[in-house]
C-alpha cells in the first residue's frame, strides 16, 4: 500500500466537475510529475490530494486512513503543499514566511526551538535565499518569491511534497536549479514528491513516474519512457511531435512539429 492514494475521486467547483472517478497511487519515495493540457484537472487533483478541496465522491487515503478524518496538524506534519499562486501578508519578511513552515511542529507549551531555527536556515540555504531573509516578500522578483515559497515548504519538514508548477516565474537557469533541488530532496532524504509541470521534457528528465491526465481522468501513467510517446502527445495535447532519446539524460525528448515550417516548406 502506498502512503498517498486516491480512490474513485470526484472533484468539482460548484456544478463544474473537473476530476472524475479517479483512482491513483502515488509511488513512495519517487518523484511523480502530473502532466496534461490546460484545464485537464492537474492542479485540482493536487488540491484534492492535499485536502484543500472536498471530494464530491471517493476519498484520499494518507497512510491508509481517510485524510478528511485526520487532524489538520497531523496532516501538516506529513504532507506539504506549494500551491500555484501563493500569497503572503503585506510586509512579511522572508525569514518570517519560511518560519511559518514550522507552525505544525509547535505547541502552546513549546514555541520556537533550536530545531525550528536549524530547519529554517537549512531551507533558506538549500534554495539560495538566505541573503533575502530580512527583505519583505513584496519586494522580491517573481523568481525570488517562488524560491522563498519552496523554502517555506522545505522548512515544514514533511515526507510528502506536493508542488503545483514549482518553476512558475523562473528563468531557465532557476528552473533547472529548483528541479535539481527537488531531485536532491528525493535522492538524499527519500521524500515523495508530486509536482505539476507544463514542460514535458522536464517532466521526463526529473520524474520517475508520470501521470498524464485528460478530461479529468488518468489517461496513462508509468515511467516516462513508457508513457511519453507520439501517440500520447496527439491524444492528450493534440500535438504532432517526434519523440527521441535525450542525448544528455537518456529520457524521452519531445520535438514538436511546427505547422508553420511545413507550410513554408510547401511554399504556402
Amino acid at each position: 500500500m502506498t502512503r498517498l492514494r486516491a480512490e474513485g475521486l470526484d472533484l468539482a467547483y460548484g456544478d463544474r466537475r473537473v476530476v472524475r472517478d479517479l483512482t491513483v497511487d502515488v509511488p513512495d519515495g519517487r518523484v511523480t510529475a502530473v502532466v496534461g493540457a490546460n484545464a485537464c484537472g492537474k492542479s485540482t487533483l493536487l488540491r484534492g490530494l492535499a485536502r484543500l478541496l472536498e471530494p464530491r465522491a471517493g476519498r484520499v487515503l494518507l497512510d491508509g486512513r481517510a485524510i478528511a478524518e485526520l487532524p489538520t496538524r497531523e496532516v501538516a506534519t506529513v504532507l506539504g503543499l506549494l500551491p500555484q499562486s501563493p500569497t503572503a501578508p503585506e510586509g512579511l519578511t522572508v525569514g518570517d514566511l519560511v518560519g511559518r513552515g514550522r507552525t505544525p511542529h509547535q505547541r502552546w507549551y513549546a514555541q520556537w526551538s533550536s530545531a525550528d531555527e536549524q530547519a529554517v536556515l537549512e531551507a533558506l540555504d538549500r534554495t539560495g535565499t538566505r541573503a533575502l531573509a530580512d527583505r519583505t516578500v513584496d519586494e522580491l522578483s517573481g523568481g525570488q518569491r517562488q524560491r522563498v515559497w519552496i523554502a517555506m515548504t522545505l522548512a515544514q519538514g514533511t515526507d510528502l511534497l506536493l508542488l503545483d508548477e514549482p518553476t512558475t516565474y523562473l528563468d531557465l537557469a532557476h528552473q533547472v536549479e529548483v528541479l535539481d533541488l527537488v531531485a536532491d530532496l528525493n535522492a538524499r532524504d527519500g521524500r515523495t514528491v508530486v509536482m505539476v509541470l507544463h514542460d514535458l521534457n522536464q517532466a521526463c528528465r526529473y520524474a520517475d513516474h508520470v501521470i498524464a491526465m485528460k478530461d479529468g481522468v488518468v489517461h496513462r501513467e508509468g515511467p516516462p519512457e513508457e508513457v511519453v510517446d507520439e501517440d500520447l502527445l496527439q491524444e492528450v495535447f493534440g500535438l504532432r511531435a517526434r519523440v527521441v532519446v535525450d542525448p544528455v539524460a537518456g529520457t524521452p525528448l519531445v520535438l514538436p512539429l511546427s505547422t508553420r515550417r511545413r507550410r513554408v516548406a510547401a511554399g504556402l
